[in-house]
């Protein structure tokens, strides 16, 4: 127990850490004084050192008393640093400062029911965004399209396409750019969000794809896409019944749907040995599971798992269903669906 308290006080510094660029400033300095990585990641030197001090008794930085100097060095730096993505665990810590900024929302929801809702996560959309740029996102054209037998010179050839829970818009941005024949659509909630996607499709005057705020358990499309995808998106929303359905609805007779979601089981002896089973499940407590509760829905959560969502499919309409996934990701799986 001694070690859990201090592996959760050392994730809230990896988040600082991580937030404040000093694991990126360190990384390309030789070992320096504390005054010196203050100056290079220009930051306040009183709140360094101390920080400094949480990183060198947690073994993540190394000290050296005699000359007073601090060094990160490379081996630790493959794992806490914007260039070490898709491998960042740093950018993962930003989850544990978030979700306890709501301990007490998600006390009072133990005590009377319901949930709390997306509002009371100011930075989580934006945190998610970083999480999928470096394991979704970087993997996409390369990785998780050729998951789908043919659908890279689909995509080449030109055919339509929707993101369901699409986010800041940046999955749907890149297929955009990578396949200017095609044509994309991207739907959510979040006016954040889509502001966010549609301004990086200005950036990069990107004219095949277009962004909408829009409930996805009323998508209302009727065999429009050859196309659909989901990433990370089902598991948190109200009703996604209902979203599966509409989703089924949207695709072409030849269409097909490929939604990416955690990986794991629907059982929760199957996750014992699960590498980050405790930080799902409390993500999904705190976050994934409640977001939905608080809008009277099915509260799935993270963890719905490969047995219920593969379940959840063919309920929806999806004959075949084929799950996938890619050896360097253990955090995700990957369905492939379609009506048979």
């Amino acid at each position: 127990m001694l070690g859990l308290l201090n592996g959760g006080a050392l994730a809230l510094m990896t988040s600082v850490g991580h937030r404040t660029g000093l694991f990126d400033a360190m990384a390309g300095l030789p070992p320096s004084t504390t005054e010196q990585i203050a100056a290079e990641a220009i930051l306040n030197e009183r709140y360094v050192r101390e920080w400094l001090g949480a990183m060198v008794v947690g073994g993540i930085v190394e000290h050296d008393p005699e000359d007073g100097t601090y060094r990160l060095s490379p081996e630790h730096a493959a794992f806490l640093t914007r260039t070490a993505a898709p491998d960042n665990i740093a950018a993962f810590a930003q989850y544990i400062a978030i979700l306890g900024a709501v301990e007490d929302r998600i006390v009072e929801c133990f005590e009377k029911g319901g949930g709390v809702p997306y509002s009371a996560y100011p930075r989580f959309q934006q945190v998610m965004a970083e999480d999928s740029a470096q394991t979704v996102v970087a993997a996409l054209l390369d990785s998780i399209l050729p998951l789908v037998p043919g659908l890279t010179e689909r995509l080449e050839a030109g055919i339509d396409v929707m993101d369901v829970g699409c986010g800041s818009g940046r999955a749907l941005n890149l297929m955009a750019r990578a396949f200017s024949n095609s044509r994309f659509v991207g739907y959510d909630l979040s006016e954040e969000g889509i502001s966010q996607g549609r301004a990086e499709a200005e950036e990069h005057a990107t004219g095949n794809v277009r962004f909408e705020v829009k409930d996805a358990t009323n998508l209302q499309e009727r065999a429009n896409y050859d196309l659909v995808t989901t990433f990370d998106a089902v598991h948190d929303q109200a009703r996604p019944a209902a979203v599966l359905g509409g989703i089924v609805e949207a695709l072409r007779p030849d269409g097909v749907y490929l939604m990416q979601d955690i990986a794991s089981s629907s059982h929760v002896h199957n996750n014992l040995n699960h590498p980050v089973g405790p930080f799902l499940y409390t993500i999904s407590c705190m976050h994934c599971m409640t977001v939905s509760l608080a809008r009277d829905g099915a509260g799935l959560g993270a963890m719905w798992g490969e047995e219920k969502a593969t379940e959840m499919l063919r309920e929806a309409g999806f004959k075949e269903v084929e799950v996938k996934q890619l050896p360097h990701d253990f955090q995700n799986s990957y369905y492939i669906a379609t009506k048979g």
